[in-house]
């Protein structure tokens, strides 16, 4: 193994935990809209949300929209949540954005009882506009993939969902909703899963990533091919030329604030490409998760910081 892999996660560790000092918690949490946190997240409220998803149409790029949070557990609060996003719906609708939504099903009350998320998510789908269930951690699969089922089959085409490719069970889970011709973003993975149930070398997880999309490419259904990595975006690209898989089956998806310039470039070649853009008041700790990944975005974090 190369050195800088063997770094890569120590180096991860370490910004991490500096991120956790109390010190630099504090100065985030005060300040970190206006020193960096609004390159990664649309502001905190709807307004600022739809001013960001505004400008990115206007660069060519559609996009999506969450509201940072999960993990609800009082009942209450799944209503105060289901309110909110028909309000994000119908502003959506009302500015004629080509933006969507996605969102987890905990945020839905799933931790609560499985038939209160699904029925929160039927009152949001009759609303019309298409909607993707974001996937969660290990535990919270497969009732995500049993209430997609189930709302396919109650009738919902417009709903999607995602598969992780660093779990070793995802290409089974593939193959049994391809007869739906199913609306799938694939995704790495960014949970910390245990070696046993998921890929724990990135090269793996590549390898799977590949092979993944291109059976979702030789399928039936919209794909969503969910990376940064510019290897398996071109591997993608080259598959679907090589299979003649039409340009409408498939878009790239990345993070709003990650690779812009990539963006555009792919805009520019003729592919659809798709920003998820959330937006709220809980942004800290999806911030932190941000710095944590690459230490360019801690670099820029910092540099933002210090400037007068």
């Amino acid at each position: 193994m190369a050195i800088g892999a063997q770094l890569e996660p120590a180096l991860r560790k370490a910004i991490l935990a500096a991120a956790d000092s109390r010190r630099v918690q504090s100065l985030v949490r005060r300040h970190g809209m206006r020193l960096g946190a609004a390159r990664f997240v649309a502001g905190e409220s709807l307004d600022e949300c739809i001013a960001v998803l505004r400008r990115l149409n206007d660069q060519g790029l559609h996009a999506n929209t969450t509201m940072l949070g999960e993990g609800v557990l009082e009942p209450g609060e799944t209503e105060r949540v289901v309110s909110a996003y028909e309000e994000v719906l119908d502003r959506i609708a009302a500015e004629e954005l080509r933006a969507n939504v996605a969102l987890k099903l905990t945020h839905l009350g799933l931790e609560i009882d499985e038939e209160l998320a699904y029925a929160n998510m039927t009152r949001l789908l009759g609303k019309g506009s298409f909607i993707r269930i974001d996937m969660e951690q290990s535990q919270f699969v497969d009732a995500t993939v049993r209430i997609y089922r189930r709302l396919r089959h109650d009738g919902f085409e417009n709903v999607g969902t995602v598969l992780q490719a660093y779990l070793y069970r995802t290409p089974d889970d593939l193959d049994s909703l391809l007869p739906l011709s199913p609306n799938l973003r694939l995704v790495k993975g960014a949970y910390l899963e245990p070696a046993d149930i998921a890929y724990p070398r990135k090269a793996d997880v590549d390898a799977v990533y590949a092979r993944l999309a291109e059976r979702m490419l030789s399928g039936t259904g919209h794909v969503a091919i969910a990376t940064h990595d510019e290897t398996l975006i071109e591997h993608a690209i080259r598959y679907s030329e090589e299979h003649v898989v039409p340009r409408e089956r498939f878009e790239f998806q990345m993070l709003y604030g990650v690779r812009p310039q990539l963006q555009l470039d792919l805009v520019r070649r003729g592919y659809k490409v798709l920003v998820a853009t959330p937006y709220g008041p809980e942004w800290y700790p999806y911030l932190m998760r941000r710095l944590g990944e690459r230490p360019a975005n801690l670099l820029f974090f910092a540099k933002n910081t210090f400037r007068r």
